[in-house]
């Protein structure tokens, strides 16, 4: 059975911590996919950067973009994130072991681009470690509800522990 483990829970719990964590438990296999990581200058958080497992990144989200597309004081630039995604996502399901996407929220869903990647992972036979909002609907409330997935809570208590009980758990080649 193809196992797809989506993490969720408020923000600041460990999501990230717990996905980066598994990544460097399963160096030895083929990953592809990316997470995210904040972007501060002098203690002030000041966007996000997406992460590809395959060496590069793209700015997501800064307080000096300017974009109609907002979430919170964060502006978008999906060029940047719409440029790595096919690399990361769009590979063939042979090739990669585990896809890892960090996240499936708010931000990233304002990219075509990204859903239409998403929703080809989560209806093909691959396994996938995923972050996911709380909240959320369109592609958020669609992947918590689909065949084979299994949506977890990532709390201070169990983040600790999870990047192994996932990493043992994976049904991975």
């Amino acid at each position: 059975m193809v196992q797809r483990i989506l993490l969720t829970g408020p923000p600041g719990c460990g999501k990230t911590t717990v996905v980066r964590r598994v990544i460097e438990r399963l160096r030895d296999r083929r990953l592809a996919g990316f997470y995210t990581q904040e972007i501060r200058e002098q203690g002030e958080r000041l966007g996000f950067e997406a992460v590809g497992l395959g060496g590069r990144s793209a700015v997501l989200a800064h307080v000096d973009f300017r974009s109609p597309l907002r979430v919170g004081r964060y502006c978008l630039g999906l060029a940047g994130f719409e440029a790595i995604v096919p690399g990361e996502l769009d590979r063939p399901e042979g090739d990669v072991d585990l896809f890892v996407i960090d996240e499936i929220g708010k931000m990233e869903c304002f990219s075509r681009v990204f859903v239409e990647a998403v929703e080809r992972l989560l209806n093909s036979p691959v396994h996938v470690l995923a972050t996911i909002a709380m909240k959320g609907g369109g592609l958020i409330a669609r992947a918590k509800v689909r065949p084979h997935v299994e949506v977890l809570l990532v709390s201070t208590g169990n983040r600790n522990d999870l990047p192994e009980a996932i990493a043992t758990r994976l049904p991975l080649r």
